[in-house]
């Protein structure tokens, strides 16, 4: 049998950035240590840093005052924020920039008045807070099908934004939809779904040409995980 590994693969930056600054912070302040939702999706990270002694929450009540708290890549909603003010967490902030990037979008948006598309999967934790920015304003659409029964106010003032984790391809197949729907629509200056994101799934779109086989290894994250990640890249 021949393995081949597709490249590039592993972590991106905003995941290997929030890892690493949970590490940094389980050495300056030591454990319990809290997260709000997983650190990232992956169960045997989750279940290794659970063994230093971290303790993911959904919810801040389960926190004590004053404790150290912080946030996943995936980006909070702001009322998530307010609440962790409110109990006095110390509080350590490691959303992805470009998750950043598109709370910011939706904010600016929502402030000039328009209905915002937000398309991503319903419950994933970087929609909710993306939402959490404008609710009143944000639509979520999660296939093309969700586009021909929507009815907005002002098909005039209708901006898109996008989940930075979707296939780039099913995301495409949406925008189009939409702009076909409404000529008028604008959206972000620059593509919202992560580099890192296109570029595994083009070399995926590669292995699939030669390979009879496509797995996901998931079981050797922990290996890379232990031994480091560069092993990933």
């Amino acid at each position: 049998m021949r393995i081949i590994l597709a490249g590039p693969r592993g972590f991106c930056a905003g995941v290997n950035m929030a890892i690493e600054a949970l590490e940094l912070a389980i050495g300056a302040y030591g454990t319990p240590l809290y997260v709000y939702h997983e650190i990232v999706h992956n169960k045997w990270v989750v279940d290794w840093f659970r063994r230093q002694g971290v303790v993911f929450v959904n919810d801040l009540a389960d926190v004590h005052e004053g404790e150290h708290l912080l946030y996943s890549a995936h980006g909070v909603p702001p009322e998530i924020r307010q609440q962790a003010a409110a109990r006095r967490l110390k509080t350590i902030d490691v959303t992805c920039p470009l998750v950043t990037k598109v709370h910011l979008e939706a904010a600016r948006f929502a402030k000039q008045g328009y209905t915002i598309l937000l398309i991503g999967h319903a419950g994933h934790d970087e929609v909710v807070g993306t939402m959490g920015e404008a609710p009143q304003a944000i639509r979520l659409i999660q296939k093309t099908t969700d586009v021909d029964v929507l009815e907005v106010s002002d098909q005039s003032k209708v901006a898109y934004l996008t989940q930075t984790t979707l296939s780039v391809d099913d995301a495409a197949e949406i925008i189009e939809r939409l702009r076909r729907r409404f000529p008028q629509i604008v959206g972000p200056a620059r593509n919202d779904i992560c580099y890192a994101t296109q570029n595994r799934q083009e070399a995926i779109r590669l292995l699939a040409a030669e390979a009879e086989v496509i797995a996901h290894g998931a079981p050797c994250v922990e290996y890379i995980f232990r031994h480091g990640r560069d092993v990933a890249q």
